[in-house]
């Protein structure tokens, strides 16, 4: 039976605030930045306004959902983490259908953009919905939840061609995996953080499947993301300067992630997490500037 807190509404409304993440837009950066690569490449420039806010408010809409029922599905083993501990659900400020009703009428949000886009949108937004319910369970069933957060994260790609009416063709895909590697990688870095605690309640990961092979398994992940990244700024004739001078500058800052991160300490792995908002960004700037010059 659930313990909850007699609160205000105020208190309520900061904890509903808390449990989207509104208070920590990383996620939200980190699923932002891919999706502008892939409008960009797809409107081969500049895309229409309209599109573009779309989008913007489709990413928000739904990493809040993601967050929600991420959080309902931890519910029972937040408070016994010391990063998680304070979440509104773990404190008991609100209760898990509350979180659900969250997830359901961010979820409404999010489909009521798709009337502005193609139907085709429609079609793979319900890839993105499944993945984001999914995900946050995989972590008892499976040392790879970190791939089901990187196909989820990446599946904004996909959506972006279709919202601008073209078909995901190669450069999509090759955008997809290579972000879907670099997710695995980041990922695996947030969960070092946790992985003391993760092994005493029970809970998998890629940082607890890679032991002690962590830090060269997420280089090699970084590596694959750029290759395939490279790959699709090449077939779209933006790798040279821009895209490669972008890239050089990632596997740079990839280099001092790892030089940071050899001890494991779980701060320094938690800033090597946060630090990727600057990759997304990097990369997008990249193709920015190969479009406008």
């Amino acid at each position: 039976m659930e313990t909850v807190q007699h609160t205000t509404w105020r208190q309520r409304l900061e904890a509903y605030y808390y449990l989207c993440r509104f208070d920590k837009p990383i996620g939200t950066e980190l699923v932002f930045w891919p999706t502008m690569w892939a409008l960009w490449i797809a409107a081969k420039g500049i895309p229409d306004l309209k599109i573009l806010l779309l989008m913007i408010l489709g990413v928000i809409f739904m990493r809040a959902a993601g967050c929600a029922i991420n959080d309902f599905a931890d519910r029972k083993v937040d408070a016994h983490v010391e990063r998680t501990k304070t979440r509104p659900l773990a404190t008991g400020i609100i209760r898990a259908r509350e979180a659900v009703f969250v997830f359901l009428a961010l979820v409404t949000a999010s489909a009521m953009l798709l009337f502005f886009l193609p139907i085709e949108t429609l079609y793979w937004s319900f890839g993105a919905l499944f993945l984001a319910f999914i995900y946050p369970f995989m972590k008892r069933f499976t040392n790879l939840p970190q791939v089901f957060l990187g196909a989820a994260f990446s599946w904004s790609i996909p959506m972006a061609y279709t919202a601008v009416g073209q078909t995901p063709d190669l450069t999509c895909w090759l955008l997809y995996f290579g972000n879907l590697a670099w997710t695995v990688a980041y990922d695996t870095q947030y969960a070092i953080t946790d992985r003391e605690y993760d092994l005493k309640i029970g809970v998998k990961s890629t940082a607890i499947l890679f032991g002690n092979y962590d830090i060269q398994i997420i280089g090699l992940l970084q590596f694959i993301s750029l290759l395939l990244i490279g790959s699709a700024l090449y077939l779209q004739h933006i790798f040279i300067p821009f895209g490669m001078i972008a890239l050089l500058v990632v596997a740079g800052d990839f280099v001092y992630q790892a030089y940071k991160t050899k001890d494991r300490e779980p701060q320094i792995c938690f800033w090597a997490f946060r630090h990727n908002r600057w990759v997304g960004m990097i990369i997008f700037l990249g193709i920015f500037l190969k479009f406008i010059c």
